[in-house]
């Protein structure tokens, strides 16, 4: 089970947002690349990065933040980005830089044939976000709700050889109202590929929820909010996913 860590960046800052509003943001630190290095150092296998000001404009808004934390891992971990990706430029851009996989939101949902291209193009590096809010999907840094149901897209997107899918319930996110496992477990069940949940992690209990239900196929956890406000320890966590694995 992957426990990531998120790192919002809003105006070069890293920042919180409770049910997507970008209105409604809390600064944890105005320095993202110190808050990588220290996420690195509790133990982190994975970073995940979110361009706020780039899901709403369309494309990236935060290259000089980016950049940093990019060179703050220094390739010890493999960060995944999110964020105005619309393009196959801003792919190329994020792969050279040396991300390691960027996520197709906001584009997938409205152009799925340039998820298709994204997928052949960039094999393996391509990750899809699906954000829904009472099983249906929303767009354009969640302000839009479409008619979308999350699973059927799901399945579309399957064919086209996606690494994984980030699945975010839109209504507990930032709210720390526990994960929406149910949901989650129903997406798993529904296509091969690995589920990554987000949204809601409030304290261990859900991390132990989500570990009970990983056989499902859901191989990971964006953490945001818990690990900022410190509901959950990420390293105390950590090794607990550590232990549990070593002892499976």
């Amino acid at each position: 089970m992957l426990l990531i860590p998120a790192i919002d960046l809003k105006d070069g800052r890293c920042v919180r947002l409770r049910q997507g509003e970008l209105h409604d943001a809390t600064v944890f630190s105005d320095d993202p690349s110190a808050m990588a290095i220290q996420w690195l150092e509790q133990g982190a296998q994975r970073l995940h990065l979110v361009d706020l000001n780039g899901a709403f404009a369309g494309k990236p808004k935060n290259a000089a933040a980016i950049s940093s934390i990019i060179k703050a891992v220094n390739d010890e971990i493999p960060v995944q980005i999110g964020g105005g990706i619309r393009d196959m430029e801003t792919i190329e851009h994020y792969l050279d830089l040396g991300v390691e996989y960027v996520i197709i939101g906001t584009a997938a949902v409205k152009d799925p044939a340039f998820l298709q291209d994204a997928c052949t193009a960039f094999a393996g590096h391509v990750i899809v976000g699906l954000d829904a809010k009472d099983g249906k999907v929303a767009t354009d840094g969640w302000s839009k709700i479409t008619k979308h149901e999350v699973i059927s897209l799901a399945q579309r997107f399957e064919d086209f050889g996606v690494e994984s899918i980030i699945y975010t319930d839109i209504g507990r996110d930032g709210m720390l109202s526990g994960v929406n496992i149910e949901a989650t477990v129903r997406l798993a069940q529904a296509v091969n590929i690995p589920i990554i949940a987000s949204g809601g992690v409030t304290n261990l209990d859900d991390i132990k929820a989500l570990l009970e239900v990983e056989p499902e196929g859901v191989e990971g956890v964006i953490l945001g909010r818990s690990i900022y406000e410190g509901t959950l320890n990420f390293e105390q966590a950590q090794a607990f996913v550590d232990e549990h694995e070593e002892s499976n």
